[in-house]
């Protein structure tokens, strides 16, 4: 999710740091779905918590969102002079957001382990208390009662079986 949000983000401002408008109308909801299509990459890929695979997610997300804004007539002011400024400000924005995303998995990741380690030893199991284990229950489980409901009982009459 982060991967999504920090490409459309970085895109306008690389954008408004080569002198350009910001964004409006169709610019933005094409945006908007990149941002959703890149958040989507990065929660399907397994590696992503690599540097490597988001600086690659990143650049790419990067280089569509150029095109989007290219395509949706947003202006980039005088193409020859800002072109070189742009491009530097993408790169930039691509290497400082792998690095964000990569340091920040790692943080939440060790935090988790902390937290898991605190919460593990102040709550134990309390010995001597039995286990009780329910062998069967008076209502069928939810999964029977879809599966019931879900076939159907319509069919030819009795007669016509026969």
């Amino acid at each position: 999710m982060a991967a999504g949000l920090l490409t459309a983000a970085l895109a306008v401002a690389a954008h408004g740091a080569a002198g350009s408008d910001a964004p409006t109308g169709g610019a933005v909801v094409l945006l908007v779905v990149l941002a959703a299509t890149v958040g989507g990459l990065a929660a399907t890929i397994a590696r992503t918590a690599d540097a490597r695979v988001l600086l690659a997610l990143l650049a790419a997300g990067q280089l569509v969102g150029h095109m989007m804004l290219s395509v949706a007539g947003h202006s980039h002011g005088d193409a020859a002079s800002t072109a070189p400024a742009m491009l530097v400000a993408h790169a930039l924005a691509v290497g400082a957001g792998a690095m964000l995303i990569a340091a920040s998995d790692q943080v939440c990741r060790a935090v988790s382990r902390a937290v898991e380690v605190a919460v593990r030893a102040v709550v134990a199991p309390i010995p001597g208390r039995p286990v009780v284990v329910t062998a069967g229950a008076d209502q069928p489980l939810r999964s029977a009662l879809l599966l019931s409901a879900s076939v159907s009982h319509r069919g030819p009459p009795v007669g016509c079986a026969r």
